[in-house]
């Protein structure tokens, strides 16, 4: 059982090594994480500096994370469409287009989130 709980402590230290390694390798070469994780900033200090339900401020403050994590998905996605197709085929643009369509759509959710919390 303790030989177990260290594997599974190891794994999980491991997991957080990686995952902050991606972040760093992404916040390096990707301007637009940069550019995302200020707005974040600047969201979550005005979420916190209004008066909002706990769960109006759970909301914005999870659909900015949301961004981050889609921008990561779609750099991830980038990164190996140039590495496996470095020339031009409409598979790679699709896949780099759907991408980046998925951050759209998760800062649009973000905006709305905003505008329903300030107007309702």
């Amino acid at each position: 059982m303790r030989e177990m709980l260290a594997a599974e402590a190891r794994r999980f230290a491991n997991t957080v090594i990686w995952s902050w390694e991606g972040f760093r390798a992404a916040w390096a070469t990707e301007k637009t994480l940069r550019q995302w994780t200020l707005a974040n900033v600047l969201s979550a200090a005005l979420a916190f500096s209004l008066q909002l339900s706990p769960a109006e401020r759970a909301l914005i403050l999870a659909l900015g994370l949301l961004v981050l994590a889609a921008e990561l998905i779609n750099t991830a996605i980038e990164e190996v469409v140039d590495h496996i197709s470095p020339g031009h085929d409409p598979r790679a643009k699709k896949a780099k287009d759907c991408g980046s369509a998925c951050v759209a759509l998760a800062a649009i959710a973000a905006g709305v989130a905003w505008v329903v919390v300030l107007v309702g």
